[in-house]
C-alpha cells in the first residue's frame, strides 16, 4: 500500500490537505549538512595521511617478510629468475594497488565509505537490485543520496539499469559476490595477523637456532592475543599510536633495501624492464606460473585501503562529487588530467601511498633480490638474513610490532564492511561499538574481534609456518580484488556512464592479471587452500540465511497489512479504551498497518492517546542528516484518534541514538509536524475563501496546534511505552526439507543467540512490551 492510497483510504482530509505530511514536506528540506571529509583543510588531511599509514598500510608493507621464501619455496634455480619476479612484484604493486585502487577504485566510495558494501548500496541507489521493497521516493531527497538519472543521451546506462531491475538472477548475483567479497575480508582479517607475526617472530631463530618451528608457534600465540585485546580502544588511538612505529618501519625496509642494492648488486634495477617478466616465463614454465601464488603475497592489504575508507576523509572524492557539472568519467578517461586532477587535490591515502609505501617497499624487495643474486641459499629467511648485522635486534623488535599493526589494516576493513551489512539486514545483530567521536567510520564489533582473533591464533598452532598459510592467504586476496573489479565494472556502466573502450580496458586487463593469480594459488588449494573456501561458505551461508529469512518476513507483514476499514472497526470496538501516555509499535513497514497491531488490541484493548507506528529504516547510503532524520504522517479513521507513522531513516554508518534522546527527538520532531500541517491547513482555507494576510494565518495557524502540542507533551509526561512484535517465523506447512531447516533451525538458533533486537535499539526494557506472533512463510 503507497503512502497516498494509505491516506485515500483514512479518507480524513480534503485533496490538497492529504498531501501534506512529512513523508512529502521534510523529505524536501535539504540540510546544510556536510558529508563526510568535506570542507577540510590540509592540517587535517596530514594528520588523516599519519594516521593511514599505521592502519592501511601496515599489511602491504610488512609483505618482504615473507614474499620471496613463498615464491620460491624449492629454492632459487637460475639468478635471472629474481629479476624476473622483482619485476614481476614491481609491476602488481603498480598495477593493482596504485592505478587500480588508488587511482580508480577510491573514487568509486559511497559519500566516503569503501569495500564491497558500500558499492553494492551505491548500485542500488541507481537500480531496484534490493531484495526489500521498501523504497520510498522522498529518500531520493535526503541531502546526501546523490542519485543522478542516466541521461537520455546514454542509452547504455537505461539499459544496464533495466536489465538489473528486471532480472531476479542478475540481482542474486551481485548480492551474492557481494556478501562473498565480505566473507573473504573476514577471512582475509583472519589470515593476516597470523602470516605477519608468524613471519616476524621466525626471525628470532637467526640468534636462536636451537628454537623449533613449534616453540617460535608458542611465542607468537600471546602476541596475537595482545593484538586482538587492543582492538577495543579503536582506529583513533590505535592509529596514532601505531603510525610511529609503522613509519619507522618503512624507513628502515627502505635504507636496509638501498643498502643492500649498493654493497651487492644494483644491476637489479634492470627489473624496471617488464621484458625480464616473458624471459621468466619462457625459462620456468609451469614452475613460473605456480610461484605466481607467492608473489601475490606482495600486494596483501590492498583492499584494506578501499575497506578502511571510512575511517579517513577522501576530500578529493568529495570535490568531484560536487562538481556535478563535470562528469567523472572526464577525469578517468585520460590519465594526464586525472593525475593533474589528483596533484592538485590528493586524498590522505594516495599521500601516504605514493609518497611514503610505494617508494619504501619497492625499495626493499629491490635490496632482497640485489642480496639473493649473491646469496641465493638464503630465500628461506630474506629478510633477516639481508640485514647488517648491527641492525638485527632494533630491526626485529620493530618488526614484531609491524607485524602486530599489519593485522590492523584487515581488522579494521573487516568491522567496517561489516557494520555495513547489518543494517542492510544482511548479518545477524551483533554489537558496533563507535570508538571515535570526530570520526563516524571508525567502528569496533566485539563479537567479531573475539571469532577472529579465536580463529586467527587456531590457525597459527594449525599450520605452523608461513609458506601453509600463504597458501590460504593468496586466494582471500585475489578474490577481493575480483569481486571488486566486477562491482567497478557496474559502477562504470551504470553510475559513472565511462565510455566502453576505458571500461573494456578496465576490465580487461584487471579481470585477467587477477585470473592468472587466481588460477596459480588455487593449484594449491589441496595444501591450505581450502582454508578460507570453508570459512567464506560457513559466513556466506549464515549471512545469505539471515537475509532471506528477513526478506520473506518483510514480504509476510506487507501482505498481510490490516486494510483501513479493519483498523476503523477495531477502533470503534466498545472494549477499545484509550489508555494513557505515548505509544510505539516498531514495525518495518513503512507503509501500512503492520498485523501484530490487531493482535496487540485482541490481547490488550487498548490504544495509547498518541500511538506511533515506529519504522526504523536504513538507506543505502552512509549518513542521514539528523534534520531529515523524521518523516510523519497521520493514519487512522481521522485526525482526532492522534495515531501517527513515522519512519526514522538511518544511513548503515549512523549509530542509533540512545532512548532518551531518540524520544525526545522524536515528540520535537512530531510537535513540529504538527505545526506544520496546522499551517498548512490555514494555507489552503485561505485559498479558498479568497486570501488572508500571513501574519493572521499564522496565528489561526498555532492556536489550532497549540491544543495537540500541548496534549502531546502531557501524554508523553505520562510515560512512554514501547511495543514489539515478538515474531516467531516458522515454514510454512508443505516447504521442502532444506527451508524448513534454515528457517526453523538456523535462523531460530541465530536470532535467540544473538541481540535481541530491543538491545539492538537500546529501547529500555523496563518501558518494553512484547507481543508474541507467529509468521509462516
Amino acid at each position: 500500500m503507497s503512502v497516498q492510497e494509505d491516506d485515500d483510504a483514512a479518507g480524513q482530509e480534503p485533496d490538497r490537505l492529504r498531501r501534506h505530511d512529512s513523508f512529502y514536506g521534510d523529505a524536501e528540506k535539504v540540510s546544510n549538512d556536510k558529508s563526510h571529509g568535506t570542507g577540510e583543510n590540509w592540517a587535517r588531511t596530514l594528520q588523516l595521511a599519519f594516521q593511514s599509514i599505521g592502519v592501511v598500510y601496515g599489511d602491504v608493507g610488512t609483505s618482504p617478510l615473507y614474499v620471496y621464501s613463498s615464491t620460491f619455496p624449492d629454492g632459487v634455480k637460475h639468478p635471472d629468475d629474481l629479476v624476473g619476479v622483482l619485476s614481476l612484484m614491481l609491476y602488481t604493486l603498480i598495477l593493482i594497488p596504485m592505478v587500480k585502487y588508488v587511482f580508480i577504485v577510491l573514487y568509486a566510495n559511497d559519500n566516503g565509505d569503501g569495500g564491497t558494501f558500500a558499492l553494492y548500496s551505491l548500485i542500488s541507489r541507481h537500480a531496484k537490485i534490493r531484495m526489500i521493497p521498501n523504497d520510498q521516493t522522498e529518500d531520493a531527497n535526503v541531502s546526501n543520496y546523490s542519485i543522478e538519472a542516466p541521461s537520455s543521451q546514454l542509452r547504455r546506462a537505461e539499459w544496464v539499469k533495466q536489465k538489473l531491475e528486471s532480472s531476479n538472477a542478475a540481482k542474486i548475483a551481485l548480492f551474492t559476490i557481494t556478501i562473498l567479497g565480505t566473507s573473504m575480508v573476514m577471512g582475509d582479517g583472519t589470515l593476516t595477523p597470523a602470516i605477519s607475526v608468524l613471519s616476524a617472530v621466525s626471525g628470532i631463530r637467526e640468534k636462536a637456532p636451537s628454537l623449533t618451528q613449534l616453540q617460535v608457534v608458542w611465542i607468537s600465540v600471546p602476541i596475537l592475543i595482545v593484538l586482538f585485546s587492543v582492538q577495543r580502544f579503536g582506529t583513533d588511538k590505535v592509529g596514532y599510536s601505531f603510525a610511529p612505529v609503522i613509519s619507522v618501519w618503512f624507513v628502515l625496509i627502505a635504507g636496509i633495501g638501498a643498502y643492500n642494492l649498493a654493497v651487492h648488486e644494483i644491476t637489479i634495477l634492470r627489473a624496471f624492464n617488464p621484458m625480464y617478466i616473458i624471459d621468466y616465463f619462457r625459462r620456468n614454465g609451469k614452475e613460473a606460473w605456480v610461484s605466481l601464488g607467492g608473489a601475490v603475497l606482495c600486494i596483501t592489504g590492498t583492499e584494506a585501503m578501499f575497506a578502511d575508507l571510512g575511517h579517513f576523509n577522501i576530500r578529493a572524492i568529495q570535490v568531484v562529487c560536487q562538481l556535478n557539472e563535470i562528469p567523472i568519467s572526464s577525469f578517468v578517461i585520460t590519465t594526464e588530467i586525472l593525475a593533474l586532477f589528483i596533484a592538485l587535490v590528493p586524498s590522505e591515502l594516495q599521500l601516504s601511498f605514493t609518497c611514503v609505501l610505494f617508494p619504501s617497499v619497492a625499495l626493499c624487495y629491490m635490496g632482497q633480490a640485489a642480496y639473493l643474486r649473491k646469496f641465493p641459499e638464503d630465500v628461506g629467511d630474506t629478510f633477516y638474513k639481508s640485514l647488517p648485522a648491527p641492525l638485527f635486534w632494533p630491526v626485529f623488535v620493530v618488526a614484531i610490532m609491524a607485524a602486530i599493526i599489519a593485522s590492523q589494516a584487515m581488522l579494521s576493513g573487516a568491522f567496517a564492511i561489516l557494520s555495513k551489512a547489518l543494517p542492510l539486514g544482511c548479518f545477524p545483530r551483533v554489537e558496533v561499538v563507535h570508538t571515535s567521536n570526530k570520526y563516524e567510520g571508525q567502528v569496533y564489533i566485539p563479537e567479531m574481534n573475539f571469532l577472529i582473533g579465536v580463529a586467527s591464533v587456531a590457525i597459527t598452532v594449525a599450520f605452523q609456518t608461513t609458506a601453509n598459510i600463504g597458501n590460504a592467504y593468496g586466494i582471500c586476496v585475489v578474490m577481493v580484488f575480483s569481486i571488486t573489479t566486477h562491482l567497478m565494472t557496474v559502477v562504470m556502466l551504470l553510475i559513472w556512464k565511462v565510455r566502453l573502450p576505458f571500461i573494456a580496458a578496465f576490465y580487461v586487463v584487471f579481470t585477467f592479471t587477477e585470473f592468472l593469480y587466481l588460477s596459480s594459488i588455487l593449484s594449491k588449494f589441496a595444501e591450505g587452500g581450502y582454508l578460507p573456501f570453508c570459512f567464506s561458505l560457513v559466513l556466506m551461508a549464515l549471512m545469505a540465511t539471515w537475509h532471506y529469512v528477513h526478506v520473506k518476513r518483510y514480504w509476510y507483514e506487507l501482505d498481510h497489512i490490516v486494510p483501513p476499514d479493519e483498523m476503523a472497526a477495531l477502533l470503534a470496538r466498545r472494549d477499545v479504551r484509550r489508555v494513557p501516555g505515548v505509544g510505539l509499535l516498531y514495525t518495518e513497514l513503512v507503509q501500512g498497518i503492520p498485523p501484530v497491531f490487531p493482535r496487540l488490541v485482541d490481547k490488550i484493548p487498548s490504544v495509547h492517546a498518541v500511538f506511533v507506528f515506529m519504522s526504523i529504516k536504513h538507506l543505502p547510503i552512509p549518513r542521514v542528516a539528523p534534520a531529515e532524520r523524521f518523516i510523519f504522517q497521520r493514519v487512522g479513521p481521522d485526525a482526532g484518534h492522534r495515531i501517527f507513522r513515522c519512519v526514522a531513516r538511518y544511513g548503515y554508518t549512523d549509530p542509533l541514538e540512545g532512548a532518551k534522546d531518540f524520544a525526545a527527538f522524536l515528540l520535537d520532531r512530531l510537535k513540529m509536524f504538527v505545526h506544520e500541517e496546522a499551517i498548512f491547513a490555514c494555507q489552503c482555507a485561505e485559498d479558498g475563501g479568497g486570501g488572508g494576510d500571513d501574519d493572521g494565518v499564522l496565528r489561526r495557524a498555532e492556536e489550532m496546534a497549540a491544543e495537540e502540542k500541548r496534549l502531546i507533551d502531557a501524554e508523553a509526561e505520562r510515560g512512554l511505552v514501547y511495543l514489539m512484535g515478538e515474531a516467531n517465523v516458522e515454514a510454512a506447512p508443505g516447504s521442502s526439507l532444506m527451508k524448513q531447516i534454515v528457517v526453523n533451525y538456523v535462523y531460530t538458533r541465530l536470532r535467540k543467540n544473538l541481540r535481541e533486537e530491543h538491545k539492538a535499539l537500546s529501547i529500555p526494557k523496563d518501558q518494553l512490551l512484547k507481543v508474541g506472533i507467529t509468521y509462516e512463510i
